[in-house]
């Protein structure tokens, strides 16, 4: 298909709203909501888990509460849904930080040059075969996922791959895929990531995570699904450019990134000075890893680490004191639409949580959920999970307000409970794949200039398949004997 027929094709095309216009449309809804839901609460404990102390939900304790009192109106109006996008970036002020910081850290580390000096000499050596750096890839983010649920920590990633894949002839929605669905996967199919499967285990009653077998059969299956996919897309792209839906975009893109193509990254000189910046960069990674599996470190100790791999990667790559505030500045104004999105995303919940709308929505569907069949019930607690997601897009967050009250009704159903935990895992980061309030997606689409509608056309048919095997594993799952 010639250039011009492709490009009048792409004008065609419905045009769906931007990412903004669909947060904040989704903030005006729950507001809505707030008007017609009512309002109510479970009541909520202290508790121990793989995660930390946190508060859940008693089952059995939730209690309907007036719209309308003394202490003010839970009914959440116009100014309440200008407010707020303010209120979710305070509440999610520590991400919002360590996207900015990131972005201004890596803006030192390009600087340099010394990645695509060093990518020159992989390209040499691969000689055409560079797919075959994709499952390593996808199975380093996959492992990350499973183990210590790697999400945030897979941001950083995206601004190192997007130039160095586009480079070697793919475009920049591989990129986007290598990063996320690599890390996403993984997540999905945890087999001891404290932030999904132990946290609800934990919650449920459930000791030594007894199905930690099947997980890890869930987790091949979907790595292997996820690198089939991914490949698969890539090489059709490599054959035929004109195919990516992001084409007309990444011509802008490698102008705005000074992408290089593969034959003039190949040419680029590796130097004592990169030779020293990739060693504080591995160091760092390296220090990273450690602190995330020996020491909990979660964003302020990894961003602390990447701004001490930015500060030391410019100086050893001889940037003037000048050089780097300026290329700090400019690598968090790059970074600026992924955390602002963050925040207004966050606004969403900040909304429902104003107007006391969830424990409500949850009493009821628990209710629903009571007196069906094994496999009709493992199946809609699937859906609840999956829909609650769209309100609560941390697993942690999730497990904390429905294993509380899922676990023991699963239970009483007569199924096993680790149902429940299976359910969670997959509903939530398969729906998180493709929602726009999931603060990690709409960074990682922001970050690679990819519209949602973009990210939608591409990963449908997938997410799909993945949604409906996350069905089959938690009826697999609640089907297995105590």
């Amino acid at each position: 298909m010639p250039e011009e027929a492709f490009a009048m094709k792409s004008k065609k095309k419905i045009k769906l709203p931007h990412v903004y216009t669909i947060a904040f449309m989704l903030i005006v809804f729950f507001a809505i909501l707030t008007w017609i839901i009512p309002s109510g609460q479970f009541e909520r404990v202290e508790q121990e888990t793989a995660a930390g102390t946190r508060m859940v939900a008693v089952a059995g304790s939730y209690e309907p509460v007036d719209k309308v009192t003394e202490d003010g109106d839970l009914r959440q109006g116009l100014f309440d849904i200008l407010m707020a996008p303010t209120k979710g970036v305070q509440a999610a002020s520590d991400v919002v930080a360590f996207v900015l910081l990131i972005g201004g850290s890596f803006a030192l580390l390009n600087k340099t040059n010394a990645i695509n000096a060093g990518m020159s000499r992989v390209i040499k050596r691969l000689k055409g075969k560079d797919i075959l750096m994709f499952p390593i890839i996808m199975l380093l983010f996959g492992l990350g996922g499973t183990t210590f649920g790697m999400s945030e920590e897979a941001l950083p990633f995206y601004a190192i791959f997007l130039p160095i894949i586009m480079s070697i002839g793919y475009d920049s929605m591989t990129a986007f895929m290598l990063c996320f669905m690599g890390a996403q996967l993984g997540y999905c199919a945890s087999t001891v990531n404290p932030f999904n499967v132990l946290i609800a285990q934990g919650i449920a009653g459930i000791q030594g995570n007894p199905q930690l077998g099947l997980r890890f059969l869930w987790f091949v299956i979907f790595m292997a699904l996820g690198i089939a996919w991914i490949m698969r897309y890539a090489l059709k792209v490599k054959k035929n450019p004109l195919s990516s839906i992001t084409y007309n975009d990444d011509i802008l893109k490698r102008q705005e990134f000074s992408i290089e193509s593969a034959e003039q990254m190949a040419d680029v000189p590796f130097t004592t000075r990169h030779k020293i910046v990739l060693l504080i960069f591995a160091a760092g990674m390296g220090t990273i890893i450690w602190g995330l599996l020996k020491k909990g470190w979660y964003m302020d100790e990894i961003s602390g680490v990447f701004l001490a791999i930015g500060l030391f990667s410019a100086i050893a790559g001889g940037l003037s004191e000048q050089e780097m505030a300026e290329e700090f500045v400019t690598g968090m104004k790059d970074f600026t639409y992924a955390a602002v999105i963050i925040g207004i995303a966050r606004g969403i919940l900040v909304i429902a949580e104003g107007g006391l709308i969830i424990d409500t929505i949850l009493n009821s569907l628990a209710t629903m959920l009571s007196g069906v069949s094994t496999w009709l019930y493992t199946t809609m607690m699937y859906f609840v999970l999956g829909g609650l997601t769209f309100l609560i897009p941390s697993s942690s967050g999730l497990a904390s307000l429905t294993i509380p009250v899922l676990g023991p009704l699963t239970e009483l159903m007569g199924v096993n409970p680790e149902a429940s935990v299976t359910a969670l895992q997959f509903s939530n980061q398969i729906v998180n794949t493709i929602s726009p309030t999931a603060g990690m997606t709409v960074a990682g689409l922001a970050v690679c200039k990819i519209s949602f509608p973009q990210w939608w056309k591409t990963c449908w048919k997938f997410v799909l398949l993945i949604f409906v095997l996350g069905i089959v594993f938690t009826a697999i799952s609640g089907y297995i004997a105590v």
